[in-house]
């Protein structure tokens, strides 16, 4: 197990190098720079933040002092935001991602999971019924729809829930944040459980526990539960990913100061380094968690070996 994680830890190096190459230059082709502003500035203020920041050097020089700046772990200024590294911006913004990120995952794979059972021990049944109605329209409208009614309902009308902002960390300003980013995960995670599930159920080995006389209970939680949440677990890996560094739309309409919302800023005010850096940090969490993903399998299915 340690060598099959020692060598996926080796492929995601040349993984990180192709992403970050694709990145640096793909985002210079883009039309404008992080100093051309609709009123503009003047040609010599202009040329001279250029070659503060080293952006008037060719650009294959940029890119090497960049790799060579990542390599010790530093992402550089941010272009937009010149009073702050891109890497002090993480360290404010990151943790509250997590927290939600976290949260909303927890919450999606708990309640989606229980309803999956439900519904797959309740198949074609009113239970089942009201599972699918419900993951269907929790998967299909989307969280820029969700979020303006949870303020509404919770926070304008009833008053029970802030509208917005961190409130540091207070758990009531997370409430709303979390249920938004959760509802459209619970829904797909009750469909997976609920497909998984009644597979796992008509199982020979399922009926064979059954056979010999065990509970249904010890027959649902200790067997076939075990083989339906195989799928969930690989779903889980990209999601946690998406879920723990931010979402844009979430954290903008409830004002939270995560890293979500740095992405569209930076990519429209062209920041490279602040888009590049929430590049690198996205690939990472999505490959550490494919490799959990991986990791996790042979403890759930005993037929999985990495030997």
């Amino acid at each position: 197990m340690l060598l099959y994680v020692f060598r996926r830890l080796l492929t995601a190096i040349p993984t990180l190098f192709v992403i970050v190459t694709l990145a640096f230059f793909l985002i210079r082709v883009a039309p404008g720079g992080p100093f051309n502003q609709e009123r503009g500035l003047s040609p010599q203020i202009q040329a001279n933040l250029e070659a503060q920041f080293g952006l008037n050097d060719p650009l294959w020089m940029q890119y090497l002092n960049y790799l060579n700046n990542l390599l010790h772990g530093n992402f550089g200024p941010s272009y937009v935001l010149p009073d702050f590294t891109v890497g002090e911006l993480f360290a404010n913004g990151l943790p509250i991602s997590i927290q939600l990120g976290t949260s909303a995952l927890i919450l999606a794979l708990m309640l989606g999971s229980t309803l999956g059972v439900i519904a797959a021990l309740n198949q074609n049944r009113l239970a089942d019924y009201s599972v699918i109605a419900l993951a269907t329209a929790g998967s299909t409208i989307p969280t820029f729809v969700i979020a303006p009614i949870i303020q509404l309902v919770f926070g304008l009308s009833w008053k029970l829930l802030p509208i917005g902002g961190w409130g540091d960390g207070a758990l009531i300003n997370k409430v709303g944040p979390v249920l938004t980013l959760a509802l459209p995960q619970i829904a797909i995670v009750a469909r997976l459980m609920r497909g998984s599930m009644i597979e796992s159920l008509r199982s020979h080995h399922i009926r064979t526990a059954r056979a010999l006389g065990l509970s249904e209970w010890s027959v649902v939680v200790k067997h076939a539960l075990r083989g339906a949440v195989l799928p969930i677990v690989s779903y889980a890996g990209p999601t946690a990913a998406a879920l723990l560094t931010g979402s844009v739309i979430v954290e903008t309409i409830f004002a939270i100061p995560g890293v979500g919302r740095y992405f569209v800023e930076a990519a429209l005010n062209r920041d490279y380094t602040l888009v590049m850096g929430t590049v690198v940090m996205i690939a990472i969490f999505t490959i550490l968690f494919n490799l959990i993903v991986d990791v996790l399998y042979a403890f759930v299915d005993p037929r999985v070996r990495y030997d």
